[in-house]
């Protein structure tokens, strides 16, 4: 990791992780599931749906809390991982089990975050083509099956944008569920008249391996002959099925793998993985970390793996424990939160969630191989989006996604003002014509309100920042080698830069 007064300051953050204590009163209540049941009932909702919510819910009354200790598991030594780089062997039968696998893609943001309203894999991100156009080109010229898992706020969309575009393969689809909000006082369901939408939450990419089921997606998949499945983030175009691990997992007779790769600094926040007292893997998410263990929790050089939330698994094996538990029990991670997300006065509640890699550590055999870090951009923010569109990333003619063998610097930092271009369309104002050329830029910084022309080329370590009330604007064709300050006043600013006025 970077310095250790970086992670001691990261870690005395105290929104990371508040601490979750269901009071004992609220145990002594009225059992409210017989309410829960009737109001998915209401909402037409499957059976294993149903179910697994009161297995949870019986966990919450419980005083269950999720919480993984720092004395409930051991680090993961590096040298007992396999290595991505080190499988080119199973290429070939990688290739031969391609007619069995589907690529299986979590579809169900709308990209809030950074202001969008719609489907964010709609947005465009490269040669005008969005997430989802290159991923469903992406399993074309694979000739692999394709699978969205979309949750109800972009299930039409999505269905509609496939429809129109009249791809040449199937895309098949099914919907996320979702689960009833807990109040946290009574334990009782949360009720607000104001946006009933509002008294449901997504029950995390967990849900994965009960929508399959409920749906009968996961039924007609095997009914097809599909066997393997590889599931990743809409955002992660790097994330691609790679034909060696497909080998490697199918070759090895693995029910369950996960990909993880070495954390840096950026990754504190993120799951990790370790082992269970019994020797099972076991993912540990920052909300299930309690709040005395935090400084190991984000010591990565301790926990040194992260999930890239690219997951291998057998269907048959996912069927098997199906039929054989009823349900698929993942570890819980309650989050505390305020009923309405906008309101913080609204009633506070209890959110179930639970997370897809979590299910590592019912499978005895499973695995994690570590792989490079390249299998793992996702777009989570508008400076995320920049270095997608620029020139650091090329878009090849089978639709995969590769580094520019021009960059000089192994990744480009971007940090952009959240006031000028935390949201979509201001983000796009600011770079009418593309972002600038990040092919030679280490880190890019910049505050205050500033709009790139076409042709900006960046190089090393910049920041820039206007203090100034109005845009500035830097000129097509500027090339642009130091750091730059527009000050409240006329002055001069341009060392390290020409032609930027």
């Amino acid at each position: 990791m970077g310095e250790h007064s970086t992670r001691v300051q990261s870690i005395a953050e105290p929104s990371l992780n508040p601490p979750f204590i269901i009071p004992q009163k609220c145990r002594k209540k009225t059992n409210h599931l017989p309410h829960f049941i009737q109001k998915m009932k209401a909402e037409n909702m499957n059976p294993a749906v149903i179910e697994t919510f009161q297995h949870y819910y019986a966990k919450v009354r419980n005083g269950a809390d999720g919480m993984i200790g720092e004395d409930e598991i051991t680090r993961i030594n590096p040298v007992d991982l396999v290595q991505a780089d080190q499988l080119s062997e199973f290429s070939t039968p990688g290739k031969k089990a391609l007619d069995k696998a589907v690529i299986i893609v979590l579809n169900g943001g709308l990209g809030t975050s950074m202001g969008l309203d719609n489907v964010k894999s709609l947005i465009p991100v490269k040669s005008s083509r969005s997430f989802m156009e290159i991923t469903i080109n992406q399993a074309s010229q694979q000739g692999v099956r394709l699978c969205f898992m979309n949750s109800f706020t972009t299930h039409n969309a999505t269905h509609n944008f496939i429809a129109a575009k009249n791809f040449s393969r199937p895309v098949m689809h099914f919907i996320q569920n979702k689960f009833p909000k807990i109040l946290r006082d009574t334990l009782a369901p949360a009720n607000w008249r104001q946006d009933p939408s509002l008294e449901w939450n997504p029950p995390g990419h967990g849900d994965i391996y009960t929508a399959m089921h409920a749906s009968g997606t996961l039924g007609r998949l095997l009914d097809a002959g599909i066997k393997y499945a590889f599931i990743s983030n809409s955002d992660n175009l790097s994330g691609t099925l790679d034909e060696s691990l497909l080998g490697y997992f199918v070759e090895s007779r693995i029910p369950f793998m996960m990909e993880v790769s070495k954390r840096n600094p950026s990754d504190i926040k993120g799951g990790h993985i370790a082992r269970r007292k019994d020797g099972r893997l076991v993912l540990r998410e920052i909300s299930q970390c309690p709040q005395k263990d935090l400084i190991n929790f984000q010591d990565i050089l301790h926990h040194c793996f992260f999930n890239t939330n690219n997951i291998w698994i057998d269907l048959e094996e996912l069927n098997k424990r199906i039929k054989n538990d009823g349900l698929i029990r993942l570890p819980m991670i309650l989050n505390s939160k305020s009923l309405d997300p906008k309101d913080g006065t609204s009633p506070p509640v209890y959110q179930v969630e639970t997370a897809m890699g979590s299910a590592i550590s019912l499978f005895e055999d499973a695995r994690a191989v570590e792989v490079e870090r390249n299998r793992f951009s996702p777009v989570k923010a508008c400076n995320d989006l920049l270095v997608l569109r620029s020139d650091r990333v090329l878009l090849t003619h089978d639709s995969k996604l590769v580094p520019n063998p021009e960059n000089k610097y192994e990744t480009t930092h971007v940090q952009l003002d959240p006031k000028f271009y935390g949201k979509i369309d201001r983000f796009q104002e600011r770079f009418p014509f593309g972002p600038p050329s990040l092919t030679g830029c280490s880190s890019l910084t910049v505050e205050g309100d500033v709009r790139f022309e076409r042709n900006v080329v960046l190089k090393g370590r910049i920041a820039i920042c206007n203090k100034r009330k109005n845009q500035e604007i830097i000129k097509a064709g500027s090339i642009i080698t130091g750091d730059l300050q527009f000050e409240p006043l006329p002055g001069h600013f341009l060392r390290g830069s020409k032609d930027i006025l």
